[in-house]
């Protein structure tokens, strides 16, 4: 059992990074996406994962950091676990737009759709899926996703008002 034991905390070990910041330093902070009730599903890869940077004001403890956060992020509590953190590498005039992305409370930006863009029917064997193309907030042209018509009507009636 302790050689299975020490054989797994040897491969633990191996991916583990201990992260650790300077009072100072300039973080990106990390948000994820979320839209209605299909909170967890990957809407594109390059939705923005974090926002920033900002600088490093205290260390709270041995894995938290308190965070300068300017007046549009104020709803939301300065101080942060050292794994919702990324390091800057870039220079301080390379700069997230976080002001576009409505950030919640528990770091969570919601992607709005604008329009419908096209609809089409998934026919399967014995029925049919209406499927409309939606053009959302934060995304570009190419970006537009197929969703199922009922699920949109349900969240979002004011599209299909038009």
């Amino acid at each position: 059992m302790k050689a299975a034991k020490d054989r797994q905390k040897s491969y633990a070990d191996k991916r583990r990074r201990d992260l650790e910041f300077q009072v100072g330093d300039m973080v990106l902070l990390k948000v994820s996406p979320w839209k209605g009730i299909i909170r967890f599903r990957k809407r594109g890869k390059l939705s923005p994962r974090f926002v920033g940077p900002f600088k490093i004001l205290a260390r709270v403890g041995q894995v938290a950091y308190r965070l300068d956060l300017p007046v549009e992020l104020s709803g939301i509590h300065p101080t942060f676990h050292v794994s919702h953190l990324r390091k800057c590498l870039a220079d301080d005039t390379a700069h997230i737009p976080y002001g576009e992305i409505e950030v919640d409370n528990s770091l969570n930006y919601v992607e709005e759709p604008i329009a419908i863009l096209d609809r089409a029917e998934k026919r399967l064997r014995n029925k049919s899926i209406p499927l409309v193309k939606i053009q959302w907030k934060h995304k570009k042209g190419s970006e537009a996703t197929w969703e199922k018509e009922d699920e949109m009507r349900g969240l979002y009636p004011q599209l299909f008002n038009v």
